[in-house]
């Protein structure tokens, strides 16, 4: 009798709903994972361009099917075609580096020399110490390095040609969950909310955090990033400095790294003119990285990315570092984000445990 009722109790079917509701998500993220990239930059898509599909939508008198293809296009013609332009003239200027340095007219070797020949001599004698003088060794070294970089390169275009098929097919994933997003989002996240064993007002607050802080991340960092690789590429082509594109990139991609990012790029070079003699170029520079390309970093991230987040500086700063050494470039969104949500969690329980402090007894008594 006691095993009938053990079978039949409610415990029981609740305690096996709850493990088939987690074995079949786990297995939807297994589906998913080919495509967790398209999965991830669809949904972040959609929640950017939300307000953007809205708008559209009250103008339309609720045509959501017509507002989502609008969103759609604008998607593609202000996101897509320009990335892939910026791609083809990208792959360019690095064909033509790597031709500069399999030429001799690029040497880094030779920059290295000049910059050891003005050093004083303590600090002579501490790259010496650690065999970095030697500058045919260091040539060795760096054809070394840029033969790698450039087989490693190489097989990365041929994987990605094999692999075409599956790009291909990946962005089109992306924009197509991006529509039904779009247009089902709305009824999808009321469902979604619906089902997480949270309170109502827990829900909407976690909900409505996740969101803000996604769009402030995505806005404000390639915002931030597109606006400092602009701005120090310009620098290098007033300068004469070759393939100016391809470091306002990597100045735009670094710059994803709150503070420290594009000075990676614009500072060694700067020094470099100064310890060669070129003094007002190096000067210029610098101060050009510093009051220009630096006051992007210092006045319009924390505007549009920490005022939103209400996060700290450092912590948008970790946490970005953070979520880019495990997800990859993925992880410059999915940082933040955790640690938005990880800040309202621990907000709702102190909040939670406060009120059940300050609550009275039971019994009424003080």
């Amino acid at each position: 009798m006691r095993f009938k009722s053990f079978v039949t109790s409610p415990v029981l079917e609740n305690n096996a709903f709850l493990a088939l509701l987690i074995v079949v998500s786990l297995a939807m993220v297994w589906i998913l994972l080919p495509f967790g990239g398209a999965v991830f930059w669809g949904t972040v898509i959609a929640i950017v361009f939300m307000p953007v599909y809205n708008r559209l939508l009250r103008r339309w008198k609720q045509r959501r099917t017509l507002a989502a293809l609008a969103t759609l296009l604008l998607i593609v013609l202000m996101v897509v075609l320009p990335l892939m332009l910026l791609t083809g003239t990208l792959v360019k200027e690095g064909a033509a580096l790597y031709q500069r340095v399999q030429s001799g007219e690029t040497n880094f070797a030779r920059y290295f020399e000049q910059v050891i020949a003005v050093l004083p001599g303590w600090a002579h004698d501490l790259l010496e110490h650690f065999g970095l003088t030697d500058f045919k060794e260091l040539q060795a070294r760096i054809a070394d390095a840029v033969t790698r970089g450039s087989q490693m390169i190489a097989t990365r275009v041929y994987s990605m040609g094999q692999d075409a098929l599956d790009l291909v097919v990946g962005f089109f994933v992306m924009l197509y969950l991006a529509f039904f997003l779009l247009r089902d989002g709305a009824q999808l996240s009321r469902r979604i909310r619906a089902a997480v064993p949270l309170a109502p007002e827990h829900r909407r607050l976690l909900a409505a955090k996740f969101i803000t802080v996604i769009r402030a991340t995505v806005k404000g960092n390639v915002l931030v990033a597109a606006t400092q690789g602009t701005l120090g590429g310009l620098a290098f082509w007033f300068l004469g400095i070759k393939g100016a594109l391809l470091w306002a990139v990597l100045m735009a991609f670094l710059s994803l790294l709150p503070a420290i990012g594009a000075g990676l790029i614009w500072l060694p070079v700067a020094i470099y003119f100064i310890v060669t003699g070129a003094i007002w170029q190096g000067v210029a520079l610098i101060a050009y990285g510093v009051l220009v390309i630096g006051l992007v970093d210092n006045v319009l991230r924390p505007i549009l990315v920490g005022k939103d987040t209400q996060m700290p500086d450092y912590l948008v700063l970790i946490s970005t570092i953070g979520g880019m050494a495990v997800f990859g470039i993925n992880g410059f969104v999915i940082g933040p984000a955790i640690a938005a949500m990880f800040m309202a969690a621990w907000d709702l329980f102190a909040a939670a445990r406060e009120e059940a402090e300050q609550a009275p007894p039971p019994d009424g008594r003080h």
